[in-house]
């Protein structure tokens, strides 16, 4: 019950690219979904990273909850917001710098050259708002909120979405009007979760206080600790994804097209599972932190048992209407033949992740962020790059080669991951709120 509003939320903030998707592909056409893909690969890259920190901040805030460290709780929120703007402001200056060098590294085909760049300068300029959002999330994560993130997505959502038919379908902006509209639903969902927020101070936890805006260095630090290695594995994985995206460039525009429909139909399907994962981090986090070790077991048992039944779900979904889902993106024939292609690959993923939502949320909840880094480094630099390389390239596979490669390789996670939580192993590990 827990994990529902943030499966909700999930599956709203993928809403955010998939209205893009669908109504770029519907007004502006095969070589307008290719931009849209590319530059949104980029875009998830640094969020991922801002999302690296954000999550090893909400790790601190559950374990301090759990031991009943309030004032601590204060410190390290006030610390990881000043920490999140700094960060997403570097970050977006560097991207805007270095626009043109990062697309011609992905292969951008001709074709879609100007829409990338209009999309991913708009949405570079507005990294603040992606990246405070998922910030309060993370927040809200780890005290055990699951409702208000929920809340504040479904207002960027409806925003997004009114204003992406009216500046693509109505006035004819094309790319630069989906990427305006995810922008300024962005803007409208952090802007209205800190005004929320601050209407409820007391029961929030956190004063709002100038001075609790300074960034405390031991919290900062532990932050930068635990954040490091979590933007580092986000950051790789999809970092791996651009290098994937950027071999299957070279195919042409339809199979580009084709990637980007097929990720983003997967990332949907992916969020949403997500959510068990982020219900059960700030649940193994708190008791870790209360010092009930039996409790965190059971929530890997019960987040394993929920993923698979929901994978199940989705695979069916797949065989039965996977063409179906494709024609929702697309209205071009031949990216409707090749979907049949990335679906044959692809459905060898589903089950690698039903295992990492729970063994995943554990290592990541334990606050054993090196382990998860190296996983992480396993799954999207070693294996995504490589076995994509290996099927489509060396193996002459072509496009399947390449969707086969990326499905295979979050078992470079997913497996690593169970042995250590059935081990044992973790047990011997000081718990941070110890440190606190």
């Amino acid at each position: 019950m827990f994990s529902l509003p943030f499966m909700a939320s999930n599956a709203l903030q993928v809403l955010y690219s998939t209205i893009d998707m669908v109504i770029v592909g519907k007004y502006v056409g095969t070589y307008g979904l290719a931009a849209v893909s590319s530059s949104s690969l980029i875009l998830n890259f640094v969020t991922m990273v801002c999302l690296g920190f954000s999550n090893g901040g909400q790790v601190l805030i559950s374990q301090a909850l759990g031991a009943k460290k309030r004032k601590e709780m204060n410190d390290i929120i006030g610390t990881l917001f000043s920490f999140i703007v700094i960060l997403a402001l570097v970050l977006s200056g560097v991207l805007l710098l270095a626009r043109k060098g990062i697309l011609y590294l992905v292969n951008i085909p001709e074709e879609s050259y100007d829409m990338a760049m209009d999309y991913l300068v708009i949405c570079g300029v507005g990294l603040i708002f992606t990246a405070g959002y998922n910030m309060v999330s993370a927040v809200l994560r780890g005290m055990g909120d699951a409702k208000r993130p929920f809340l504040f997505i479904g207002i960027a959502s409806v925003t997004n979405l009114v204003l992406d038919i009216i500046f693509t379908g109505f006035l004819g902006w094309g790319v630069a009007g989906a990427a305006w509209a995810t922008i300024i639903g962005q803007a409208v969902s952090f802007l209205f979760s800190l005004f929320y927020l601050f209407r409820r101070r007391e029961s929030f936890g956190f004063d709002f206080k100038r001075e609790s805006f300074i960034i405390n260095r031991r919290y900062a630090g532990m932050i930068a600790g635990l954040g490091t290695p979590m933007a580092i594995q986000s950051g790789f994985i999809n970092l791996s994804m651009l290098f994937v995206n950027s071999m299957i460039n070279q195919v042409g525009v339809v199979a580009s097209a084709t990637f980007g429909v097929g990720v983003r139909i997967d990332d949907i399907i992916n969020k949403i599972s997500q959510g068990i994962q982020y219900a059960a981090m700030p649940m193994i986090s708190q008791n870790i932190g209360a010092g009930n070790q039996q409790r965190a077991k059971q929530v890997v048992y019960r987040a394993w048992i929920i993923s698979a039944i929901f994978t199940v779900f989705c695979m069916l979904l797949y065989i039965c209407f996977g063409k179906q889902l494709f024609m929702m993106f697309s209205d071009d024939e031949l990216v409707h033949a090749l979907s049949g292609t990335f679906i044959a690959a692809i459905l060898w993923m589903f089950p690698a992740f039903s295992v990492m939502r729970g063994s995943g949320a554990f290592i990541q909840g334990i606050g054993n962020a090196r382990l998860s880094m190296v996983l992480a480094i396993l799954d999207g630099v070693v294996l995504r790059i490589g076995l994509s390389w290996l099927f489509g390239i060396a193996l002459g596979w072509g496009f399947f080669g390449f969707v086969l490669g990326y499905g295979l390789a979050p078992y470079g996670y997913a497996i690593p991951s169970m042995i250590y939580f059935l081990s044992g192993r973790w047990r011997k590990q000081k718990t941070l709120a110890e440190k606190l």
